[in-house]
């Protein structure tokens, strides 16, 4: 069986729909405009259930936590948390 990879630069929208969740995703592409600033555009679109949502956050979760403590990446302390707004 074929298997297939795709590349994403993040996350356009989440949203939930029909008791299924939604998470669109986007690359980005240049931007005529201005050349520093690219834009992302939608290419794919993951449809799941809520359990198998909570099952991707949690492992996606695991493995930010383990990329923190290898120092691959940093905690942001200005971004707020999940949930929050900023004032």
């Amino acid at each position: 069986m074929a298997k297939t990879e795709t590349y994403v630069d993040g996350v356009e929208k989440i949203h939930f729909l029909g008791g299924l969740v939604r998470i669109d995703f986007g690359t980005l592409q240049p931007n005529e405009a201005d050349p520093e600033k690219p834009t992302s555009e939608f290419n794919e679109r993951l449809i799941t259930t809520p359990e198998g949502f909570l099952r991707i956050y949690n492992s996606i979760q695991q493995l930010a936590d383990h990329l923190l403590q290898q120092g691959v990446l940093k905690k942001n302390e200005e971004a707020p948390a999940a949930g929050k707004s900023r004032k």
